[in-house]
């Protein structure tokens, strides 16, 4: 919240009422009462939401909506600019065939300073490509063509970083997935690669996507103490990206990215357990968790601010406000069962969202949907602890064949890997069928005594059971139930 306010406070008084009379005309009056109350008076939160007569969910809808409309209306005011060089670009053989030889030579080196602010590659190929024709008969032919050669070289390093990140965020998921040290060698390959790409030239764009990959690597793939890795700290990382994105403000990408470093700062204090700095950054995250899920799977492992909420939430005490929370955040989002594991840890955070507010129903419902519409046997640990989550869901809902039935398969494959693989689903299944059984003679002591023994066994792949919260609570609903 402190930063929408920093920014509504920072906005010019053009921008400010150009905002406000667009909120206006579109019958937005709450928005507008909102976006004057923050920058013009010092109200807290719970006095706004009492003069605008809304509730915490529909106040946390309003500022998100408003934040949205002053992000739009400032990436409009940044574009309008770009937009006129790329036309300018785009008519350059009109200009060629049609002005004079010195005119047309003023307008491409104009055209070249611009270009070179925006850092835009492609259409500095075609400035360069005309510079050399106009120049064929001079000496400045060759230094034109080596500009033109050089750009096409940075065009296609560019084009290759970009190759690089996606394949790196696609082959994490499966590495997330199944923590095999195969997918990991392949990561560090990768990010190897990216480094040797990012050396070619000094780019700042480079240096972006680079960094993108380096931050990620270094907290979630090679855990070990970031003091001790070679090149720049991950503090020093998240400085230079931000003094860049100062510098070249004007630039779309950049106004995007924006977003994908603060889920990193966010992770990153995560990963410390430095929560205070965390917080700072996990509201604005969260307002656009929906569009971070959706549009940035090649820049990077979106997803994950999921598994950090629900933790989050564990740790505050809160996780049964996840469900009425998640109405607003995933009402426009359409799966992608063609990521699957994007999609298993979407649909896990839903269910267990549903978990916490007792809805099992919709629980079971939402993980049989998983996996009968893609197919897990890729990722066989992942796959026994979705079906072990299931088998919960059909246990609390006293469906005992469905239950038995998902049991009876996860032993299956516990038997295929072998026990000393499979020892934290094992161990679940055992609490479960404990809480199933017909004698009920010190069924909360025995559950009691296996959920420590539970807690130590760490994996490295993702676990979803981990993420259930096995209190005295979770003890008392295992126990209330009641077999025939």
């Amino acid at each position: 919240m402190a930063k929408l306010k920093n920014i509504i406070k920072q906005l010019s008084e053009k921008d400010f009422k150009e905002i406000y009379d667009s909120l206006m005309e579109s019958n937005a009056e709450k928005s507008a009462y909102l976006l004057k109350a923050l920058r013009e008076r010092q109200l807290s939160d719970s006095k706004i939401m009492v003069e605008l007569d809304v509730n915490a969910n529909a106040y946390y809808t309003l500022r998100s909506r408003l934040n949205q409309k002053i992000e739009e209306h400032l990436l409009q005011q940044m574009e309008s600019p770009r937009t006129d060089i790329l036309r300018k670009v785009a008519n350059l053989n009109e200009m060629l065939f049609s002005k004079k030889r010195t005119i047309s030579i003023a307008t491409l080196k104009k055209l070249e300073k611009e270009l070179l602010d925006y850092d835009l590659a492609n259409e500095l190929t075609v400035v360069y490509k005309s510079l050399k024709k106009l120049h064929i008969n001079t000496p400045d032919y060759f230094t034109y063509s080596q500009l033109y050669n050089r750009h096409v070289a940075y065009m296609l390093a560019v084009d290759k970083a970009e190759d690089l990140l996606a394949d790196y965020f696609r082959k994490y998921g499966s590495f997330y997935l199944t923590a095999d040290e195969t997918e990991k060698l392949g990561l560090t390959l990768l990010l190897k690669e990216m480094q040797n790409v990012a050396k070619l030239y000094e780019s700042h764009r480079l240096y972006t996507y680079q960094s993108l990959m380096v931050i990620y690597h270094r907290l979630f793939v090679e855990t070990d103490d970031n003091l001790h890795q070679e090149g720049e700290s991950i503090e020093d990382i998240f400085a230079h990206t931000q003094k860049i994105f100062e510098t070249y403000n004007l630039d779309p990408l950049y106004f995007h990215l924006n977003l994908v470093f603060e889920f990193l700062r966010l992770e990153y204090y995560n990963h410390y357990k430095v929560y205070r700095q965390a917080e700072k950054y996990f509201e604005e995250v969260n307002d656009a968790a929906a569009n971070l899920l959706v549009n940035y799977p090649t820049l990077t492992f979106s997803v994950q601010f999921f598994v950090s909420k629900l933790e989050r939430n564990l740790r505050l005490g809160t996780e049964k406000e996840l469900y009425s929370e998640n109405e607003r955040i995933f009402s426009d989002i359409e799966p992608d069962t063609m990521d699957i594991p994007k999609h298993l840890i979407y649909i896990t955070y839903r269910a267990l969202s549903c978990y916490y507010v007792e809805k099992y129903e919709e629980a079971a419902k939402l993980i049989n949907s998983l996996i009968n519409d893609v197919s897990l046997k890729k990722y066989p640990f992942a796959q026994m602890e979705v079906k072990a989550l299931l088998a919960l869901q059909y246990c609390l809902l006293r469906d005992f064949e469905l239950f038995n039935q998902h049991s009876n398969s996860i032993q299956r494959q516990i038997r295929l890997f072998g026990k000393d693989e499979c020892e934290n689903v094992l161990l679940f299944l055992k609490i479960l069928k404990i809480a199933t059984s017909e004698a009920k003679k010190d069924k909360p002591k025995k559950i009691a005594a296996l959920i420590p023994k539970l807690k130590e066994i760490k994996v490295a792949y993702f676990a979803p059971t981990s993420l259930i919260n096995m209190d005295e609570e979770f003890v008392k609903k295992l126990t209330a139930i009641e077999t025939d």
